[in-house]
């Protein structure tokens, strides 16, 4: 099981820890968790992004062949800026999220950790001639998140970031890559932050005003605004169009993996499903049980949390197109009883 840098630092301050997916990360700092979730919406919330790491890519290579690789426009940053981007298979479907920052020497892969492997792999075994390398960066990294309207008090010069650009600024006396990125799609902030110091810009950001903020909180609004998860609410079998990513690709950009299949999709204007929101009345469902309309199986549920922002409990799931306008009602069925879930509109709060 990997723990976060951070981990042991946290949990002498009061982290309640949970496992999630092979990773220990904080649920929630004492017993309110709503009020961590109200300083994401209105405050400024600081977060363990422990299961995100970075992948250095070097070479003089690098830029094109990314640009060939990834769904977004690589080839046209300048040190400083950055972008989203998926890494698709072949045949459209998803197999990594990134967040790219592109250096003087090298581009910056932020990516999920459990969805490292296959990033890697999938690029390495496309490196034929090309002087490129995947490596690790060049000091151990955490990531730390910085979400909400207060954020950008506490980070230096982070007002004049414009979203996805990046730059060093110091905390705590700490060099830190500062990227203007949100994991709940507000205003917010991701560090890189050299391992061996985070405790301290940890703790500086909450003497700044920032408050801790755990799994609980961000997975609540990260549900609301329709955020996918990597090997949650997307993976190898989800088709790029299928969930709500937009940013992420670029419509005008020329060849790159899968954009034959995005193009076909795009061209013919729909998809057979989509990832949608839910609004869930009744009994707690795990996570991918089936939902139901009129007797048959429509889709799935694959994100279940508690709706700090709308109140009950909001979901993720996919849906065939026949059933994913706003309020249709779906059934699901499961162990602890029936809920009725109503397709809704982002944000769901």
């Amino acid at each position: 099981m990997l723990e976060t840098a951070l981990h042991s630092h946290l949990a002498a301050r009061g982290a309640v820890h949970v496992a999630e997916r092979g990773v220990v990360l904080p649920r929630r700092f004492g017993d309110d968790p709503a009020a961590e979730y109200a300083a994401l919406r209105e405050g400024a919330a600081v977060v363990d992004l422990g299961f995100r790491t970075v992948v250095r890519a070097t070479g003089a290579d690098r830029a094109a062949f990314l640009q060939g690789m990834l769904t977004n426009e690589v080839a046209s940053l300048v040190p400083g800026t950055g972008c989203a981007a998926l890494l698709l298979t072949i045949q459209g479907r998803v197999t990594a999220d990134v967040r790219v920052a592109a250096l003087e020497d090298a581009l910056l892969l932020d990516v999920d950790v459990r969805a490292r492997p296959a990033l890697v792999e999938a690029l390495e075994k496309l490196i034929i001639a090309d002087d490129v390398e995947l490596g690790e960066p060049g000091e151990p990294l955490t990531l730390i998140g910085v979400e909400g309207p207060g954020a950008a008090r506490l980070v230096p010069d982070g007002a004049r970031l414009a979203p996805y650009a990046h730059a060093v600024v110091t905390l705590a006396g700490v060099p830190v890559r500062a990227q203007r990125a949100s994991e709940v799609r507000g205003p917010g902030f991701v560090l890189h932050v050299p391992a061996a110091r985070a405790p301290a810009v940890w703790d500086a950001l909450l003497a700044a005003g920032g408050r801790a903020s755990g799994m609980e909180a961000l997975e609540s609004r990260r549900v609301e605004v329709g955020v996918p998860r990597i090997g949650v609410d997307m993976d190898g079998g989800t088709l790029a169009l299928e969930v709500p990513v937009e940013d992420a690709i670029s419509a005008t950009k020329g060849c790159y993996l899968g954009q034959e299949v995005v193009a076909r999709g795009t061209s013919r204007g729909h998809v057979n499903r989509r990832l949608v929101g839910l609004r869930l009345e009744g009994a707690e469902p795990p996570p991918g049980v089936p939902l139901v309309h009129d007797g048959k199986e429509v889709g799935r549920l694959t994100s279940v949390v508690r709706s700090f922002g709308g109140g009950g409990l909001a979901a993720l799931g996919f849906v065939r197109r026949e059933q994913w306008e706003p309020r249709t009602e779906l059934r699901v069925g499961h162990a602890q009883g029936m809920t009725v879930a109503r397709v809704a509109a982002f944000p769901l709060a």
